[in-house]
């Protein structure tokens, strides 16, 4: 963490999963200041009290900051003396972004505007911005703000001076704040059958700790306008279901299908053919540079790009498929699953 030592990081929506991963992950290193800047005021004080109680040595270098990323001056005064910036504040839950699109609007996009004017003002030296697959090839209003986040981003890239501005984009993140597992563990415990939309959905699926992972493989590897995906497994929302079941003794034969949500796609994208045809393939991860072309097309509408027709996308259903087994183990090798496995009380952050 030698290259963290001493700075200061802000994370933008820092009271969420993400946040808290991360916390959890550099509380304890050579880091300075890490900000939490958040909207809730009382996520912020129950993410205090949980780590005065746990890491009380290093508590300290917590500060925490309300304010709203819809909201430009909130986020220039946070931004003060900072050196890196994750900005994880967005509006997640597809159904509700197809009810209150123009909300998604506010957060992800103008938002993400906000952010990442407040840190090139204040010279910040690296912003990571956390998208998602559903930014890919995207039908519903969370993946298209989400799109237009990552458009946003590319843009600002190219005059942003000393400021690195990268993304990234990962799929459905296990046992993180609204995610399907724990409500699963809790209707097995209340003798419920467990609900879930369609067996042969596949998804994308990674933990937390792959997450931070993620973010700081683009902070020490992105070069300005990037977008870096990892290489992540998928498994059907069926096996994974049944990987729950077999851990927490819960009725397979009981599995309640309820069918698609609004915006939901059977399979998600990671990287879309167009992307896959310039991304470079750095072992674990893709990186996809930034498109940096002028507005001067002439030439290009006579050269064409005949590789872009042999590649194809990198999804949820031609990614390596984990069977019932391997993916019963990467649950249950979560900190969250052990700790139920464990009588140990957990909460969904």
């Amino acid at each position: 963490m030698s290259v963290f030592k001493d700075k200061t990081l802000l994370i933008t929506g820092g009271t969420g999963s993400f946040g808290n991963a991360v916390l959890n992950r550099f509380l304890r290193t050579d880091i300075g200041e890490i900000r939490i800047f958040s909207r809730d005021e009382k996520k912020q004080d129950d993410m205090r009290h949980d780590f005065q109680a746990r890491m009380p040595e290093v508590a300290g270098k917590i500060k925490f900051y309300i304010g709203d990323v819809r909201n430009r001056s909130t986020l220039h005064y946070a931004m003060q003396g900072v050196d890196y910036v994750f900005h994880a504040a967005a509006l997640k839950q597809v159904p509700s972004c197809e009810f209150f699109p123009m909300e998604a609007v506010k957060t992800n996009v103008i938002g993400t505007d906000n952010t990442l004017d407040a840190a090139i003002d204040a010279g910040v030296k690296c912003v990571i911005c956390l998208s998602t697959d559903k930014a890919a090839y995207p039908i519903n209003a969370m993946g298209i703000t989400k799109a237009i986040e990552e458009k946003v981003a590319i843009a600002k890239s190219r005059y942003s001076g000393e400021t690195k501005i990268c993304c990234t984009r990962y799929g459905n993140v296990m046992c993180s704040r609204g995610s399907v597992i724990p409500l699963w563990i809790d209707q097995i415990r209340k003798g419920n059958p467990i609900t879930l939309t369609e067996p042969k959905m596949t998804r994308f699926i990674m933990s937390l700790e792959e997450a931070v992972d993620l973010v700081l493989f683009a902070f020490e590897n992105g070069q300005n306008g990037d977008i870096l995906v990892q290489k992540a497994p998928a498994c059907t929302i069926g096996t994974q279901a049944e990987a729950v079941c077999e851990l927490f003794g819960g009725n397979k034969s009981q599995i309640k299908v309820i069918g698609i949500r609004h915006g939901e796609k059977m399979y998600e994208t990671l990287l879309t053919k167009e992307e896959a045809a310039k991304a470079v393939d750095m072992g674990n991860f893709y990186r996809v540079p930034a498109d940096n072309r002028d507005l001067n097309y002439d030439k290009y509408f006579k050269e064409g790009d005949a590789k872009r027709a042999t590649i194809d996308e990198f999804n949820s259903d031609n990614t390596r498929r984990l069977n019932l087994e391997e993916t019963k183990a990467k649950i249950a090798s979560l900190e969250y699953i052990q700790n139920e496995l464990n009588g140990v009380p957990n909460i969904v952050k």
